[in-house]
């Protein structure tokens, strides 16, 4: 049997309000992570290594630096006609933006037609994971579904900022609620509620019918808003449970791990995550591994400082092109070309790259964004108060320095 033809659409238009100020100058899956790579890596990695390579990211909100990572870094082979391509809003069906991911699919639908294919995987763009999404488009192909949604189990008390899901018969969605105020709780776990992941695989027709304006799809603008919730009543949605998707080189403790970074302490702390002695989630797995842009940068550098101690770094990501001379690093992720000078001490931050930590300085739990010059002696992430004056604090206590708020 042939293999199907499957077209890939990443969302990637959404503003990030809750992720503010690491949005304010970037569109959320542009935003860092793990010192080495971008939020959109982990979606593209997946499909990459599932050789599904005909990739479209739909862009809108302050895409530059997206669009900059997605043209430098993720190129394939032209031979076969395999690419992925950032496509902004280009009022194609009159002059209005994009009203939401539903109606960007519409507005784009020129891209489903030159494809042709058989499915359309419909990804979001700013989730952390691995998963072979051929796992799901077989399931898919197996069934009478319009949709296939992939399922994850959350807390309750998360659920309300999730699409929630009830089983039905099978496989079968029985209803979908977007984002409810009172989740339904999973049968048998009053603590958990099933959550759509943002992740789709369409029936390509069933796909163009739902997004065109029509009597049956009138309204649709999002699509875990309209199109899933339409296409349930239809009895036509079935669920995929992402616990049983598998990769090759994963331990068992990190089967199903998924973190949405939506907010700026989920953000802190799936970063935080990577630096467990075992973590639920690997960069290391050579047999399924995360793409990024690695330019000609030097290794990373840990030395003498000026003071004659020597640098101090543990439990620690520490990214090319960084140097920690005779600071202390703990518990931190250490973006590239990062420079830790004498006596200076980072714990539990994350660090984009080319910040400068002056001599002495201390910072204590806070994630300090690009273009950075922290004073020598300056303290950030020890006294709230004196923070909150100055910096954005998440609702967890973790600071947050805004891109080029300490120039230097």
């Amino acid at each position: 049997m042939a293999e199907p033809r499957v077209l890939v659409i990443v969302l990637a238009g959404g503003e990030g309000r809750r992720l503010l100020p690491l949005t304010a100058d970037r569109a959320k899956p542009a935003v860092p992570f793990a010192g080495n790579y971008r939020i959109i890596d982990f979606v593209l990695s997946n499909f990459a290594n599932a050789r599904y390579l005909k990739i479209v990211v739909l862009t809108q909100y302050k895409s530059h630096s997206l669009d900059l990572h997605i043209s430098q870094t993720w190129r394939f082979s032209t031979l076969l006609g395999n690419y992925v391509t950032p496509v902004p809003a280009q009022m194609r069906r009159g002059p209005q933006w994009f009203s939401g991911s539903a109606d960007a699919i519409y507005q784009n639908l020129n891209l489903i037609s030159d494809e042709r294919p058989d499915y359309v995987c419909v990804f979001g763009a700013d989730h952390i994971y691995h998963m072979d999404p051929r796992q799901m488009v077989e399931q898919h192909a197996d069934s009478t579904a319009a949709v296939t949604v992939a399922a994850i189990p959350v807390p309750i008390h998360e659920a309300t900022q999730f699409g929630v899901i009830e089983a039905g018969e099978g496989n079968r969605i029985r209803k979908f609620h977007e984002k409810p105020a009172d989740p339904p709780q999973m049968p048998g776990d009053p603590t958990r509620a099933l959550a759509s992941m943002g992740n789709y695989v369409f029936d390509t027709q069933a796909l163009i019918d739902i997004v065109s304006p029509g009597r049956e799809s009138a309204g649709h603008k999002d699509v875990g808003g309209d199109v899933i919730p339409a296409l349930t009543s239809a009895g036509l949605a079935d669920l995929y449970d992402f616990s049983t998707n598998t990769i090759p080189g994963q331990h068992d403790h990190e089967r199903g791990y998924w973190r949405d970074v939506g907010t700026l302490d989920a953000y802190f702390e799936a970063n935080m995550d990577l630096l467990a002695p075992l973590p639920l989630f690997s960069l290391h797995n050579r047999d399924w591994p995360v793409y990024s842009g690695h330019f000609s940068l030097p290794p990373a550098k840990l030395a003498y400082g000026p003071n004659g101690f020597g640098a101090h770094v543990s439990n620690s990501l520490i990214s090319p092109g960084a140097i920690v001379s005779g600071g202390r690093v703990d518990g931190s992720v250490i973006g590239s070309g990062v420079f830790v000078h004498e006596s200076a001490e980072v714990t539990e931050s994350i660090l984009f790259p080319g910040v400068i930590i002056g001599p002495g300085a201390r910072i204590h739990r806070t994630v300090l964004d690009k273009n950075n010059v922290v004073p020598a002696r300056a303290m950030i992430g020890i006294n709230s108060d004196d923070d909150r004056e100055r910096f954005t604090i998440s609702d967890k206590g973790v600071v947050v320095v805004a891109k080029d708020q300490l120039p230097g």
